[in-house]
């Protein structure tokens, strides 16, 4: 049997998700509304809220974040968290599909690695924990370059160079330019033996409850091995997992929108995407 849910619990998580900007000020019934939980359970949860610091009270009677979710923010480590929520996720991917699954953070304009699963036979890259590539030629790299905003991609493209690591490197600034354009409208990036001539990889992004990018989800395979057949299963199997981990770290309990609404794509669906 299911352990039931507590629903106070989870309408004061949805109240605290209603807060959309951190300069933001908003009065208990507006928060209500976000949240489509009635005004009075609100104005009760806002009162607890308060008392234990999670929210603070304005003069005017409106409220913004407290100091207690800044404390602890502070105690949660992104890759950390990142890479023991999805260890399992990966892990399976990676040996169903006989792949080295890593997922990587944007930080200085490098990709971290902060997660790798490789199988005994798979093609496993010479990367660690914590190891720093450039991101202009990975298929990591791509994926959080293209989410970043318009003037911040212009700005990475003109600074330093772009050194060719095998002969397919990306090294035009217009071709990347417009590279990155591709990745943004199709949602996955490809490095096609950009960074090894022996290996291609797909990436797709790891988007956090408000839909922006966090993180991405990479599959590396042998390039002779990755064909067009290949690359539809990479990716579909990614896209999956990659929904799977948004889902464990952004339950959709704590959405105002129905829990009935598929959040998970059919595969004809990626299966589209993948060659739209």
């Amino acid at each position: 049997m299911a352990t039931p849910k507590n629903q106070s619990v989870l309408k004061a998580f949805r109240m605290l998700q209603g807060f959309h900007d951190r300069l933001e000020w908003l009065t208990s019934c507006e928060l209500s509304r976000r949240a489509n939980i009635p005004e009075a359970s609100g104005y009760r949860l806002i009162q607890t809220l308060e008392q234990i610091g999670a929210v603070v009270r304005g003069s005017k009677g409106r409220y913004r974040p407290g100091m207690l979710l800044v404390s602890l923010s502070h105690n949660v480590a992104i890759g950390d968290l990142l890479r023991e929520a999805s260890h399992k996720i990966i892990t399976d991917l990676a040996h169903r599909l006989d792949l080295t699954i890593h997922i990587g953070l944007l930080e200085d304009n490098m990709v971290t690695y902060i997660a790798k699963v490789c199988t005994p036979t798979s093609l496993s890259p010479h990367t660690r924990l914590g190891l720093q590539l450039e991101a202009y030629c990975s298929g990591l790299g791509k994926v959080l370059l293209a989410a970043l905003p318009q003037d911040q991609i212009d700005c990475f493209i003109m600074d330093g160079d772009l050194v060719a690591l095998t002969p397919y490197t990306i090294t035009d600034r217009t071709v990347l330019r417009d590279e990155l354009q591709r990745v943004r409208a199709k949602g996955y990036a490809m490095d096609d033996r950009e960074i090894r001539a022996d290996m291609r990889c797909l990436a797709v992004p790891l988007h956090d409850a408000d839909g922006r990018v966090v993180a991405a989800m990479s599959a590396t395979d042998p390039a002779e091995r990755m064909d067009e057949f290949r690359q539809t299963e990479v990716l579909i199997a990614l896209k999956e997992a990659s929904r799977a981990l948004e889902y464990k770290l952004f339950p959709p309990s704590l959405s105002v929108v129905p829990e009935t609404s598929p959040r998970l794509p059919a595969a004809h669906a990626i299966l589209s995407e993948a060659h739209g």
